[in-house]
């Protein structure tokens, strides 16, 4: 059944990834009732209805299935049970089952090693036996990430020594993790991949991304990668979104290492922090695509249009009186693009909005890019 506009869609989470979405369904004519328990959610503000609760309360979902079309989701970690519920009652994408795997790192290896695609190696870990066996078997330098709600760098501890690793599982507060093997890497890239509900599938441009602290900084497209990287990044990312019967998008993480291998970092059950380059260098959007994938309409041309450089903007370069940076050295380029998020505080580590730089030579808007960023932060210095 397609959802046409004037159709009313329920979005669970009400981020920036939320809003964005909000935007993509109201400029296309359909309503949008978000579920967000924070009184200033960014993607609330521009719904045609804010639901302020939390994603288990019994009143706003009975509101929700009663009231919307098809609902989905900004992010992981909404209840998978909260999911199963709604599903019985109207379309939710991505599915339950999709999501509950993605949601949770130990289910989520296991479910890559056990479809035969590559990762670093890895053990569960649910007691300090269980971590100090797996050093034995997985070596040293390695990485340990909590099982649930590890985002952006935090929720994981590189470990370099037997004290690093009593340290580490005491700092995680004793919870399940997964212990990695950290990879040589030569760099990182993504894959934002579209599935409809006929098994249909669209993919996006292979991303470049470097990372600051755990935190995605810039994105780089097209990735300065291989034809047999960007081969092998595609078919993986549409076979994995295959096996998880996924409806909607989704991003892969890869690591690239030495001789042209690939292994899956991780998998986002979700439009990207690396997709919002689509947002201003692409036919389609990665958020109208996602209206697209729930409404069930055909996917859009995912056709890059300019090579883009995609700049992430924290709160560390708002000024400490909360003054926001001076604007002009970003403004005064007429091939920046600027998006912030609606946020109110901005906080150290926090995603506050990115802008995106076009043009026709990929290293002229990759120096435009770090120019910018460096006026941005050096003014939020003096």
């Amino acid at each position: 059944m397609r959802i046409l506009p004037g159709g009313t869609l329920g979005m669970l989470g009400g981020g920036q990834l939320g809003r964005m979405f909000t935007i993509a369904a109201r400029t296309m004519g359909y309503n949008v009732i978000v579920l967000d328990p924070d009184p200033s959610s960014p993607a609330g503000e521009l719904a045609t209805d804010h639901l302020c609760a939390d994603y288990t309360d019994a009143t706003a979902l009975e509101y929700l299935a009663k009231t919307c079309d098809a609902i989905s989701t900004e992010f992981e970690n909404v209840p998978a049970q909260t999911l199963e519920w709604l599903a019985g009652k109207c379309i939710v994408r991505p599915g339950a089952h999709a999501v509950s795997i993605t949601q949770d790192r130990i289910h989520e290896k296991s479910f890559l090693r056990d479809q035969g695609f590559p990762t670093a190696a890895f053990a569960t870990i649910k007691t300090s036996q269980d971590l100090s066996a797996a050093l034995q078997q997985i070596g040293i330098p390695a990485i340990l990430k909590v099982s649930r709600f590890g985002y952006d760098g935090k929720g994981q501890v590189t470990i370099h020594n037997q004290n690093d690793a009593a340290n580490a599982w005491q700092s995680l507060k004793q919870e399940a993790c997964v212990l990695e093997s950290q990879l040589p890497l030569q760099t990182e890239v993504s894959v934002v991949v579209a599935r409809s509900f006929d098994g249909t599938v669209a993919i996006y441009p292979i991303v470049e991304n470097l990372h600051r602290n755990g935190i995605l900084d810039i994105s780089i497209v097209p990735a300065r990668v291989s034809a047999e990287i960007q081969q092998q990044a595609r078919a993986m990312a549409s076979a994995i979104a295959d096996k998880l019967d996924y409806v909607g998008v989704m991003a892969v993480e890869f690591f690239v290492l030495a001789g042209n291998k690939l292994v899956v970092n991780e998998i986002a059950p979700r439009p990207h922090n690396s997709g919002h380059y689509t947002l201003d260098a692409c036919v389609t959007d990665q958020f109208e695509q996602q209206v697209r994938a729930l409404c069930g309409l055909p996917l859009g041309d995912t056709q890059l249009l300019s090579p883009v450089v995609m700049v992430n903007l924290l709160g560390d370069i708002w000024q400490q009186d909360g003054h926001p940076p001076a604007w002009e050295h970003l403004l005064n380029h007429p091939n920046i693009k600027l998006h912030l998020y609606g946020k109110r505080e901005a906080r150290h580590g926090r995603k506050m909005g990115h802008f995106s730089v076009l043009g026709d030579n990929l290293e002229e808007i990759i120096s435009v890019a770090q120019q910018v960023k460096a006026a941005l932060t050096n003014q939020q210095r003096h």
